[in-house]
């Protein structure tokens, strides 16, 4: 995509700002084909990759973005083999044993994790009470899927005796509540899909899509995806601010 000249020139905690972008999001895919291109087993990309998560989360921090989610770990990944699910789980009490050396990042781990076992429940629940209140949001999705977040926002309003819901009062149950919604989900390992990822939240997100794999995805991609980004004009439904009346009907 050709981006004008004064996009690709400002520096990238300058578009951040210009921009707006407060929320990412990142599917995280392709690990399990970077292990195998190396003749590796899954399991090795997925440790490369979640070594990978650190690097780019620190970097959105540095660059000013507000706001980080990543999909780590799905409701259907659970179909998964056995050795590969439970290398995922290790990778993911090892990550909470160490998240303690960040000082300013508030963890949320959204979708289910008590489900997959009481050490995962409560090491996350700690994590979380631990940094609540920190100015750096991350929100790591795990057994997580968005129509069953939909869903368990629903249910909890008709528990509380509602009969009519509104779309404001969906968001307010939905496990990113506290955030902004996203304004930019990025899909690594060529696939173009969101793969039930923030169903609701992205509904306006701007889409960007690339074929690197995540292990391979750098902090110099995630410039790139900022200046697409800024160079994106984000109606949410109206027009361009420059657009004459009746001259477009983009969405």
């Amino acid at each position: 995509m050709a981006i004008n000249r004064e996009i690709g020139n400002l520096p990238v905690t300058e578009l951040v700002k210009q921009s707006g972008l407060r929320h990412i999001a990142f599917i995280m895919d392709g690990n399990g084909r970077w292990a195998k291109k190396r003749i590796l087993p899954r399991e090795a990309g997925h440790k490369v990759g979640a070594d990978n998560f650190k690097t780019i989360v620190r970097y959105c921090k540095k660059i000013g973005i507000e706001c980080c989610t990543v999909y780590a770990f799905s409701t259907e990944n659970i179909k998964r083999p056995q050795r590969e699910v439970e290398a995922l789980f290790r990778l993911l009490i090892s990550f909470i044993e160490e998240a303690g050396e960040e000082r300013d990042i508030e963890f949320r781990f959204i979708g289910e994790p008590g489900q997959l076992g009481e050490t995962i429940g409560r090491r996350t629940r700690e994590l979380e009470d631990e940094t609540r209140g920190r100015p750096y949001r991350l929100n790591i999705a795990f057994n997580y899927g968005g129509r069953a977040e939909i869903v368990r926002a629903v249910n909890r309003l008709i528990a509380e005796g509602k009969t009519a819901v509104t779309e404001e009062d969906i968001s307010a149950n939905l496990y990113t509540n506290e955030c902004p919604e996203p304004d930019l989900i990025v899909r690594t390992g060529a696939e173009m899909r969101i793969s039930n990822f923030l169903l609701w939240q992205a509904a306006y997100a701007e889409l960007y899509f690339t074929d690197r794999l995540w292990p391979d995805y750098t902090t110099a991609d995630v410039d790139e995806a900022v200046r697409v980004f800024a160079s994106r004009s984000r109606r949410f439904g109206g027009l361009d601010k420059n657009e004459p009346q009746g001259a477009g009907e983009g969405k």
